[in-house]
């Protein structure tokens, strides 16, 4: 959906399907491209049997009085055109929308930090354990070092630790 014409021709929803170049083969039945140019929406003609143009009028920004012709046949539109209607009341109530929308893109944010950071912490016992088990085995410390790619000062240490048990 764009808010511009770029194909030239009069259609406000244009269908694109994949084709090979010198075959014309259709790659599959399924696979569809959409174009929808707002910027060839008529608004003086809207519809009243509903549909993807009711949606497009209104995603236009369709003035409020025909709202409700958009909608007659569309109880979806109605739905949004309420939250809309909602969500744009007050300065307070679209404070507080702006502020769970944040703590969604936070929360989902600190997950997938979480996430990284428990994948780098479960990498880095796997060459823990994988140093001590060669150095059990009695490799020298730089060849654990180049293997596990530890530092030495650590690799030392679980020396150290390697031995005392």
């Amino acid at each position: 959906m764009i808010n511009y014409s770029c194909l030239h021709n009069d259609r406000y929803h244009n269908v694109f399907h994949l084709r090979e170049d010198h075959t014309g083969i259709l790659l599959n039945n399924d696979l569809e491209i959409h174009v929808m140019e707002l910027t060839k929406l008529e608004e003086q003609a809207v519809p009243v049997s509903g549909g993807l143009v009711n949606w497009l009028l209104f995603l236009k920004g369709v003035d409020k009085p025909n709202w409700g012709v958009l909608t007659m046949n569309e109880p979806m539109l109605k739905k949004a055109m309420d939250t809309l209607e909602f969500l744009s009341q007050d300065a307070a109530t679209r404070m507080e929308y702006e502020s769970r929308m944040k703590y969604l893109r936070d929360e989902v944010s600190r997950m997938e930090g979480a996430r990284s950071e428990g994948i780098v912490e479960g990498a880095v016992r796997e060459k823990r354990e994988m140093a001590r088990k060669l150095l059990a085995m009695g490799h020298e410390v730089d060849f654990v070092v180049k293997l596990t790619e530890l530092t030495e000062q650590e690799i030392k240490l679980l020396s150290k630790d390697v031995r005392s048990q």
